[in-house]
């Protein structure tokens, strides 16, 4: 809204220094510092009214180290990072931007299916929550969203070059590649010479005119991703401060794929898609990340507040959509790595559990327990030795994903 009203001031009056917030990293800078002042600030005040409300976590018993302690804990502390994150978008963004309306869709939607998830774990009394089959349609219903806006959406397109005669810019020496828009289906392969993999591809076999058929490999893969990582970040919510933490280095190394997506010059540079409009994201991930880490002054050991579904399903909602939008869904698997361990231990857990029961009559275990953070626990590590242990891993596969900028 502030943009809107400078950008008037701008052209209108003339007003000197209004044009500063046509500026992404400006707006970008405003909307971090806010998030994390209302986190960190209205985040106390939010706890104490979870508190008054009797919003405390009910704790299973698993036998691990100071899991007592935690009985009665606020939970649905993603309310914290909701608001932290939509508040300084609403201010700062340009709110007719398509990625800016999909990621506030993503953020209001995953954030409901959380919070009727908690809202019956707590209320309701009922340790299971929403019903897995109501989550699954939740994410497939986003993913469909998603995906047919990405898709058939107008304003979404890559800029593919047609050969340097698009001339030279003044203020940098650097030859422009003449350019055109064109919608596209096309996606980001790391480590990889001309890295550009166009899903439409997968329906050359069909013969002449297949890529008006591409939705239909791109809307399954989008709602495979979404599902996939929003239940990957939502088994990494286990212990203090992990999820919170993990999930922030991962957006910031986002938010620096966006940043040079966005940017004609730096994807020029760096001989990468360039995504027209795309840059405006950033302010959205600058606003996300400051709200991530002003609940992690309330989340951090030991903790004040849970995120509960509200948080971790909202988390990786957005993560999802964020690495679809850029074009680069392949490179969760490194800068999501921490949720993907999460994910892949419970996975092999309950099949070798399941296949071992069938086998020998008996069912056996590879982990002590799971998801991946629990085992640890299990083996005695202090946990919030455990989390910091996460953030040092997660921090060197975000450097890692950001290497492939260049390393191919």
């Amino acid at each position: 809204m502030l943009y809107y009203l400078f950008e008037y001031l701008r052209k209108t009056l003339d007003m000197p220094g209004a044009g500063v917030f046509q500026y992404i990293t400006f707006r970008s800078a405003l909307a971090f510092m806010l998030s994390l002042l209302l986190s960190t600030i209205y985040g106390k005040r939010i706890i104490n009214f979870l508190r008054n409300q009797q919003v405390g976590e009910t704790v299973r018993e698993l036998g691990l180290a100071g899991q007592n302690e935690k009985a009665g804990t606020p939970t649905m502390g993603g309310l914290i990072i909701i608001f932290a994150t939509l508040v300084p978008v609403l201010l700062f963004a340009r709110l007719q931007n398509i990625y800016i309306v999909l990621l506030i869709v993503t953020t209001l939607w995953m954030g409901t299916i959380g919070f009727v998830d908690d809202y019956i774990k707590i209320f309701k009394k009922d340790k299971q929550g929403l019903k897995g089959i109501f989550k699954v349609i939740g994410q497939v219903g986003l993913g469909l969203i998603v995906g047919t806006v990405l898709y058939f959406n107008p304003a979404v397109t890559v800029r593919t070059d047609t050969g340097y005669s698009g001339g030279v810019k003044a203020s940098t020496s650097i030859v422009m590649p003449a350019q055109i828009e064109e919608k596209s289906t096309a996606t980001t392969i790391p480590f990889v010479k001309n890295n550009e993999f166009d899903y439409a591809e997968l329906l050359a076999w069909t013969g002449e005119g297949y890529e008006k058929w591409a939705w239909l490999i791109f809307i399954p893969v989008v709602i495979f991703i979404i599902t996939a990582v929003s239940n990957g970040a939502n088994l990494t919510d286990g212990i203090d401060g992990l999820a919170a933490g993990t999930s922030a280095i991962s957006v910031l190394a986002l938010g620096i794929f966006t940043f040079v997506s966005g940017n004609i010059i730096f994807s020029n540079y760096l001989n990468i898609m360039y995504i027209p409009n795309s840059g405006e994201m950033t302010v959205f991930i600058s606003a996300f990340v400051g709200a991530l880490i002003g609940f992690l002054w309330y989340n951090s050991y030991p903790a004040s507040v849970f995120m509960g579904d509200t948080g971790s399903l909202t988390i990786g909602g957005i993560i999802a959509v964020l690495a679809i939008a850029v074009r680069k869904e392949i490179l969760i698997v490194l800068f999501c790595g921490i949720f993907l361990a999460e994910s892949a231990s419970v996975i092999i857990q309950v099949a070798y559990f399941k296949y071992t029961k069938k086998r020998f009559g008996e069912g056996r275990r590879i982990f002590l327990m799971s998801p991946l953070h629990h085992h640890y626990q299990k083996k005695g590590y202090h946990e919030s030795k455990i989390v910091t242990r996460f953030w040092i891993v997660a921090i060197m596969l975000a450097i890692l994903s950001i290497v492939t900028l260049k390393l191919r």
